[in-house]
């Protein structure tokens, strides 16, 4: 509980205190941010402030999680450090992203299919890792099935033999891992938007993984009778730590990342954050759940496909007055504060239906 604590707190004073100098940091730099001329015009003030702001609570998170074990004098574990490895490596691809626009003073950096070769990239070494490595009670870090809420028995990749389960197993990894990234990239339009509305989803795991160590089949407080009820997942309160850590560096973010902005993620930090919140669903055996959690992600992404797929088949025509959705409610004459609270109430009601149904799975068990 200590490393967890810690954790939090030092990410968050990490944000809240020392943005400030990596705004002025990246300021010198030149590291602001290019508005496309297309986007809505009331973005145009907003050129040139700074970006890449998920170095500050990627750094955070890493050194949050890295105080707390180191004060509540405990083992950081493999789940962890996959979490913050795949936050980390998605993260650098989105640093590279923001690095060419920057450079170029562009919207386009990476291409879109060098970005998805590097997203492919670290969530097959991610993959690879996942099902490697068991602890002393054989679990390894991810699991071989399918799972929702837990582990859908009859959804066992390795049906299919240990070879092939194991590529269909990455095919699998891989495209939760780049849906999540890039889900929570399409939101980050806005002020504060993909910030608040991934504290939501981030600290959802909080409360999952801090209920799956009590209830855990390997030391949790179920008697052996209770064992049907129990969770088989790896180091559970990990997963916790290292979901707090980076909900706090969030909370510290926001503090400056809040309309109006004097900083923004940039790619760096919402592909970071969609790595970590994918990477917390895998290993927490709730991958199928994170349709809830992450919800609003689904909503803003699905309205960009939806958007360029009539306009193909109509030749031209549009059914939202521009995508991702958040645009389209500027359009309307919505203030930016205005769809970024009611898009963060969105976001909290699905992640507490995700929660809600994550504890009723227990209860009626």
């Amino acid at each position: 509980m200590i490393p967890l604590l810690v954790g939090a707190g030092f990410s968050l004073a990490f944000t809240l205190l020392l943005t400030p100098l990596f705004i002025k940091l990246f300021n010198r730099l030149k590291w602001g941010q290019f508005i496309r001329d297309d986007g809505p015009q009331t973005h145009h003030t907003k050129r040139g402030t700074p970006t890449m702001g998920g170095i500050v609570f990627i750094l955070g998170s890493g050194l949050g999680y890295l105080i707390g074990h180191l004060v509540g004098s405990t083992p950081m574990t493999l789940v962890g450090v996959l979490v913050l490895f795949l936050m980390f490596g998605m993260g650098l691809i989105g640093f590279i992203d923001d690095f060419l626009k920057a450079r170029k003073q562009r919207s386009l950096g990476l291409g879109g299919w060098s970005k998805i070769a590097g997203q492919v990239v670290v969530a097959s070494v991610f993959a690879l890792i996942a099902l490697r490595f068991p602890d002393e009670h054989g679990l390894t870090p991810a699991s071989e099935m399918i799972s929702f809420v837990r582990d859908i028995p009859w959804l066992n990749l390795y049906t299919f033999g240990a070879i092939a389960g194991g590529i269909i197993f990455a095919i699998w990894v891989t495209t939760i891992i780049v849906g999540a990234s890039n889900g929570v990239n399409i939101a980050d339009g806005l002020d504060g938007l993909a910030t608040g509305a991934s504290i939501f989803a981030i600290a959802s795991y909080i409360f999952i993984g801090f209920w799956q160590f009590n209830q855990s089949c390997f030391g949790g407080r179920l008697l052996p009778e209770n064992a049907d009820f129990c969770y088989t997942v790896r180091d559970p309160l990990d997963l916790a730590t290292v979901a707090a850590a980076i909900a706090g560096g969030l909370i510290g973010f926001l503090w400056w990342n809040t309309s109006p902005a004097q900083i923004f993620m940039g790619d760096t930090g919402s592909l970071g954050l969609g790595g970590a919140l994918a990477a917390l669903a895998i290993l927490s055996r709730t991958e199928l759940l994170l349709l809830l959690i992450g919800g609003l992600f689904i909503i803003v992404s699905g309205s960009v496909i939806l958007q360029r797929a009539y306009f193909k088949l109509t030749k031209g025509k549009r059914i939202f007055l521009m995508s991702p959705l958040h645009h389209h409610f500027e359009l309307k004459g919505w203030a930016e504060i205005t769809v970024v609270v009611r898009f963060w109430l969105i976001a909290g009601f699905f992640v507490a239906l995700g929660v809600g149904i994550f504890y009723l799975e227990w209860v009626t068990r």
